[in-house]
């Protein structure tokens, strides 16, 4: 089997998982509003920018997905990823916290992925003819 076969349905499938963690993040924290805004808040994260994080996490998790603006979406999810290892996620004698930093570590370097060689050919923007992906050689 021809490996480039296997690309467009594996940058599909990479971008699902990925986007997957964001969206069903987005929803529990829409159902568990107060909750996390109170975690936020003892963490010293103002809770006013809990509707940003939910939009965020909702909106560039189903940008992701699709394909649409998916660069910039990765951009910007990987970016909140990194700070939120790093507000929530440093506390290195923790054994779970230092898992969990080390998993948004790996989820934006996924993200750059995509931010740097675009949606791949199964996504909305290649099937607006407007493909961002980079050729391969």
């Amino acid at each position: 089997m021809n490996p480039s076969k296997l690309n467009p349905p594996g940058t599909l499938l990479a971008r699902a998982l990925m986007a997957l963690i964001f969206i069903s993040a987005g929803i529990s924290k829409i159902g568990g509003y107060a909750a996390t805004q109170a975690y936020m808040e003892s963490a010293g994260v103002p809770g006013m920018l809990l509707p940003l994080v939910i939009a965020l996490e909702l909106g560039g998790g189903l940008a992701l997905l699709l394909g649409f603006g998916a660069r910039i979406a990765a951009a910007a999810l990987a970016g909140f990823s990194l700070l939120a290892a790093l507000l929530f996620h440093a506390d290195f004698a923790d054994q779970m916290q230092s898992i969990l930093f080390m998993k948004n570590l790996a989820i934006a370097g996924g993200l750059l992925m995509v931010a740097l060689h675009g949606p791949g050919d199964w996504s909305v923007e290649r099937l607006r003819g407007t493909r961002t992906a980079i050729p391969a050689n």
